[in-house]
């Protein structure tokens, strides 16, 4: 008989039905998680996260179950955990998961994106075995206590969680004080300059590049104010990083 039917053999239909059910409620948890990062256009969303922590429960499931139709040398069915290890597969998922956090870090010059996605990844694969061994309220607990912190520590940060990165390029004429104007520029929107190049664009102009961490992105309004009341900077463009 094929495996496929021989499984009734070692679980009732309830106990497989539970295991249908660990694996749905973890993909609840992990969509829970996803949204709130996709409602911050982060790379690693919903699908991301949902794949993870059902795939997780899934495995968590065979690691503990997979092995009931082990047989010693006689054929005899091997009873309880003898001669299977429930932990081995499982905890392939901590050290795997990693390639997807280290998936999603990325450094741009002296800036570093994407930990706490990486985190959330990783926070998710643990929800997952969670789930899949049949602790429903740590995970559930769990997956709350992740999204509820991910929302509140948006609204009110914390420490470094409190800054955006700026990155602004500037056009401006050779004869105009860049240097001074930048630092009052910086101080009215109580940042603090992070980094600062210079470069020629022709015989009379010269390009800035630089990169501002402040409390609120900088946005184009602003710039647009301040290309008006500083006359000598053609251009100045920003992106967020």
């Amino acid at each position: 008989m094929p495996y496929a039917f021989q499984i009734f053999d070692f679980f009732t239909i309830e106990q497989i039905l539970d295991f249908l059910l660990r694996i749905l409620v973890a993909c609840v948890c992990g969509t829970l998680i996803g949204y709130e990062r996709s409602l911050r256009f982060k790379e690693a969303g919903v699908r991301t996260h949902l794949i993870v922590c059902c795939a997780s429960a899934m495995i968590m499931i065979v690691s503990k179950y997979g092995f009931v139709d082990l047989t010693d040398s006689s054929g005899e069915l091997l009873s309880g955990l003898r001669g299977a290890d429930p932990a081995r597969i499982a905890a392939q998922v901590i050290s795997g998961v990693g390639f997807l956090g280290a998936g999603a870090i990325f450094r741009n010059k002296n800036i570093v994106k994407g930990l706490t996605t990486a985190a959330g990844l990783w926070a998710t694969a643990g929800i997952g075995l969670a789930i899949g061994s049949g602790m429903y309220f740590i995970g559930v607990f769990v997956t709350l206590i992740v999204a509820m912190f991910q929302v509140i520590m948006h609204k009110f940060t914390i420490a470094s969680d409190s800054f955006s990165n700026n990155f602004l390029e500037f056009i401006v004429d050779n004869n105009v004080k860049f240097q001074q104007i930048l630092s009052e520029f910086v101080k009215d929107n109580n940042g603090k300059l992070t980094s600062y190049s210079i470069s020629k664009s022709d015989d009379l102009h010269t390009h800035y590049s630089v990169t501002i961490k402040t409390k609120r992105l900088i946005t184009m309004e602003q710039l647009h104010i301040f290309l008006e009341e500083h006359e000598g900077i053609r251009s100045a463009s920003t992106s967020f990083l």
